[in-house]
């Protein structure tokens, strides 16, 4: 991807940024500067800019369970601020930073201070000439100083004090960020998914785990299962809950979690209730406890699909945004099979996913609410 072409900056290593990036800390640390600098900030400390790294890492570490690198500080930061603060992993960018910035624990300030050792000095390797090989090897002291020696750089330090240490970004590069931004950013997540996804290579959707999770447009896929309720009641597999028509309650679960798969496809999506969602949360359902349950309500709708024309009609609004798949259509969809035959083809679908999921990290769960123990589930 190129950067906009400038007569005033050495572009040519700008662009070169991340040539070496065994571990993440270059792509957070750029990006918290293109942040401040579009607030209108020239001048930042190191404690707001590590707390900018923390909040953006956040979601990716604990909302999509992404590995940022094999030793990571900044993953490890995340996971014990979770841990000591109990903060949720959809909280909010804001709440994440005052927390941060009033946090007196002292195993998150010793690895906040970590994060600074290597990358705000590292970062601008491409544009030093004078500095190579064991010339980074001083107290950072002497590496400011002798970095602010170079000519033409992003930023240059200001007196050395913790983390209240400050940068001071050059106007000329505060312009060019300015007026190239959208350029600059989409420069700077191409980079970020291309080293995400080395790192997590079974993990899809990785374009959509860099930012808080959205809310998603489920409309049609309620419109489709509202349809199936009204002419067939069913019960939700996880508590045997009835769902019908009237149901004031329902909500549409992704079996496999949307914070591992990144998409409404209509495959993993099937009703229950909005208090069993909530609880069940971004866990894997137990695949023992509940794939036979799953696999038989899914059929339920299939087998509707092939008797009722309004169904099929429906249904085929609703593939067009939530079956994009071909085959997965045809061997899934295709009319004329049994219970047994459409399980097959279902585990076929959602197992290797389920899988990557656990192996990612995403915890198995059982539903320990009330449960209606009445034996039929299906449509």
């Amino acid at each position: 991807m190129q950067l906009p072409y400038s007569d005033e900056l050495e572009i040519q290593y700008l662009s070169r940024l991340f040539d070496n990036t065994s571990e993440c800390y270059k792509f957070f640390w750029f990006q918290a500067i293109v942040v401040k600098v579009l607030e209108g900030k020239t001048v930042l400390t190191y404690e707001e800019l590590i707390d900018e790294m923390i909040a953006d890492a956040w979601y990716m570490v604990t909302e999509y369970h992404l590995n940022l690198g094999p030793r990571d500080t900044l993953e490890r930061v995340v996971h014990d601020i979770q841990k000591i603060s109990g903060m949720k992993s959809s909280e909010k960018k804001s709440v994440l930073i005052e927390y941060l910035n009033h946090c007196q624990e002292p195993e998150i300030i010793k690895q906040k201070r970590t994060l600074t050792r290597n990358v705000p000095y590292r970062l601008q390797a491409p544009f030093m000439h004078q500095l190579k090989g064991k010339g980074w090897d001083v107290p950072e002291s002497e590496l400011a100083r002798k970095i602010n020696q170079e000519r033409r750089l992003i930023y240059y330090f200001n007196a050395l004090n913790g983390m209240q240490t400050t940068i001071r970004i050059q106007e000329e590069w505060r312009q060019y960020i300015q007026k190239n931004q959208e350029i600059v950013k989409g420069w700077l997540q191409y980079n970020m998914i291309l080293y995400l996804q080395k790192r997590n290579p079974s993990v899809p959707g990785i374009a959509d785990k860099l930012y808080p999770p959205q809310e998603r447009k489920l409309e049609k896929v309620k419109h489709y299962w509202r349809l199936l309720l009204s002419l067939r009641p069913m019960q939700e597999i996880y508590g045997h809950n009835r769902l019908d028509i009237d149901s004031k309650d329902i909500s549409i679960d992704h079996f496999v979690p949307w914070s591992f798969v990144a998409h409404d496809e209509l495959w993993n999506l099937h009703p229950t209730t909005k208090s069993i969602n909530s609880s069940k949360s971004n866990h894997l359902p137990d695949w023992n406890t509940y794939f036979p349950e799953f696999a038989r309500v899914e059929y339920g709708a299939y087998e509707m699909v092939w008797k009722n024309e309004g169904v099929h009609k429906e249904f085929d609004k609703c593939a067009k945004d939530h079956l994009n798949s071909v085959d997965i259509r045809f061997r899934l969809y295709r009319e004329g099979q049994n219970l047994s035959t459409f399980s097959e083809q279902l585990e076929s679908v959602i197992r290797p996913v389920y899988q990557s999921a656990q192996n990612c990290g995403f915890d198995s769960w059982i539903y320990h609410g009330e449960r209606n123990e009445s034996d039929s589930i299906l449509l």
